[in-house]
């Protein structure tokens, strides 16, 4: 398994893997999921698909429905199917909840309760996040352990499960740990990162790199062909910025500014997340060199783990 923030450099370093280990590629991303949304998700380009199999690519249209439990049958299915034909299966991806829903299940918590919601940002913005973090380590302290006292956002969760079902967000994902079907076999968990510069830089190139090659003229034909921009993936980073400018709501400067602001942020919040899962072996990938020692130890662990399997 292969995590990191976006524009980290996953795919290519995936895409090397695989080549020297006989792998083959399945997308652990959240949009990816959707047919039609191309560019904006950076999916794998037809002659990436063409020299390494991908998985888990293309599944559905944007106005079905997909989750993170229909995403994690499907990954075991297909990693029972990878090794069966004797390859070694690579997941690859930045979304964070399709990798826990795999390795450790989901408990059925209550749905998005938006008022409740609403009402604890605005009184973290009020008192700050750290005080909903105290109130949360009060009434779940195993929950707060694992959670960053400025992450909003998982605070926000567990204070909504609690005050929803009446139960602690730890219990219950305890309860889904003990009945979660494994994932046979072994399991390598590499985390990449950048100096944070770097990041951000390529976050910059990246976001340039997509609008010269289509995106906004994509964001016009899945507005054309009628779909409607409060469906959950044209809400995503960079659909929605595009369709606020599409529709008159802002300029294209200001959607792009805008754009590649969020995507840094998003960046930040993936590397908070894949901080708090476990048995994550990080390394740095400066520099085409660096990258070259960083591939050669993900082999050299692959095949030791093979090995050992037989």
């Amino acid at each position: 398994m292969l995590f990191g923030p976006t524009a980290v450099g996953k795919s290519r370093i995936a895409l090397a893997l695989a080549e020297r280990v006989g792998g083959e590629i399945l997308a652990a991303d959240s949009m990816q999921v959707y047919r039609d949304l191309d560019i904006g998700t950076a999916k794998p380009d037809a002659d990436e698909r063409r020299r390494i199999p991908h998985h888990l690519l293309d599944l559905v249209e944007p106005d079905q429905s997909f989750t993170a439990a229909d995403y994690a049958r499907l990954a075991r299915i297909t990693i029972a199917d990878i090794r069966e034909r004797g390859h070694v299966p690579i997941l690859v991806g930045g979304t964070g909840l399709y990798v826990r829903a795999l390795l450790r299940g989901l408990f059925e918590g209550p749905g998005e309760e938006t008022s409740l919601r609403e009402a604890l940002r605005e009184e973290a913005a009020r008192n700050g996040v750290s005080a909903l973090h105290r109130r949360l380590q009060a009434l779940d302290a195993e929950a707060a352990a694992a959670i960053h006292p400025h992450d909003l956002f998982r605070i926000v969760r567990a204070l909504e499960v609690l005050a929803l079902s009446g139960r602690p967000i730890s219990t219950l994902r305890a309860q889904a740990r003990r009945h979660h079907t494994r994932v046979p076999g072994p399991i390598l968990r590499f985390g990449l990162e950048r100096d944070r510069q770097e990041l951000y830089q390529r976050i910059e190139t990246r976001v340039e790199e997509m609008l010269a090659r289509g995106f906004l003229e994509e964001v016009r034909r899945l507005l054309d062909r009628g779909y409607s921009p409060a469906l959950k993936p044209l809400r995503a980073i960079g659909y929605r910025h595009l369709i606020g400018y599409v529709k008159g709501h802002t300029t294209l400067d200001r959607a792009v500014t805008c754009l590649k602001r969020d995507t840094r942020r998003y960046a930040k919040r993936q590397l908070t997340w894949f901080r708090h899962e476990e048995e994550v072996e990080w390394h740095r990938v400066e520099g085409p060199a660096l990258a070259e020692r960083v591939l050669d130890s993900f082999v050299e662990r692959i095949e030791g783990a093979c090995a050992r399997q037989e």
